[in-house]
């Protein structure tokens, strides 16, 4: 079912938008050559801890999954694009790191996603990483009242297509509000003008994910993991967004 929230109920939502960007923000400054994905997780779980939050990810057992996740955060490398897994792995120059989080803050659930590279970076993952950027903005721009879930699905998907890049429709962004996920189904691309319309008090999250050069993927041993069938590189950018009469809100925003 999907939901609207009202003025008020999206004002509560902003300290769970807030903390996980800060949550966000301390992993992208703590990653570095030699920290250990376990390490990011840890630092995602002491901040739940002091904040008083809840975790979206430790108990989390979808159809999907081969068993509750048991970590807080996921952290895909490299040829990992979604829901990786935190395992024993210390970064190493010119990784490509996507970390990708979620909490319940009060009653309310906010989720986000960055990819960086960590120490010398190749120009293709810059370009991946920036191409993915452009089409959160493009899906956050479209995310406006009037419109049609298609028109945030084909705006992703025309900056994916114009940097020659294939898209990946089986997952994508998502509602968010009392829980992690919700209705709609964001797709990472789509026709323009069709689909649901779209309301003020709809909150959702955007979230467009690629790889080099595949649009191909499959789950790791682990049981969660989604690589590249090619073992390509893959980014991840995504961001809460509720949309308003005065246009899109970025829940999760990073100073």
């Amino acid at each position: 079912m999907i939901e609207l929230r009202t003025p008020a109920q999206i004002e509560q939502m902003r300290p769970a938008g807030r903390f996980v960007a800060d949550v966000i923000t301390a992993l992208s400054e703590a990653a570095d050559v030699g920290v250990n994905l376990l390490e990011l997780d840890e630092i995602a779980h002491r901040m739940i801890r002091d904040r008083g939050a809840e975790s979206c990810y430790i108990d989390y057992h979808p159809s999907f999954g081969a068993s509750p996740f048991g970590k807080v955060l996921c952290t895909s490398v490299n040829d990992a694009v979604l829901h990786g897994l935190p395992h024993d792995y210390a970064l190493q120059d010119g990784d490509l790191l996507s970390v990708d989080f979620a909490a319940n803050v009060d009653g309310w659930v906010a989720d986000s996603a960055l990819s960086l590279v960590v120490g010398t970076p190749r120009q293709e993952d810059l370009d991946l990483i920036a191409t993915a950027g452009r089409a959160l903005e493009a899906g956050i721009e479209a995310a406006r009242v009037g419109n049609q879930l298609g028109d945030i699905s084909a705006a992703i998907g025309g900056v994916a297509r114009a940097a020659g890049l294939g898209i990946n429709l089986q997952f994508g962004g998502h509602g968010v509000g009392r829980t992690m996920h919700g209705e709609p189904h964001v797709p990472n691309d789509g026709r323009p003008h069709r689909g649901l319309k779209l309301k003020a008090g709809l909150v959702i999250a955007i979230e467009p994910w690629f790889l080099h050069t595949t649009d191909e993927i499959y789950t790791d041993a682990d049981g969660w993991t989604l690589r590249s069938k090619d073992g390509s590189r893959g980014a991840h950018m995504e961001h809460t967004v509720a949309i308003t009469p005065d246009g899109p809100l970025v829940l999760t925003a990073r100073d």
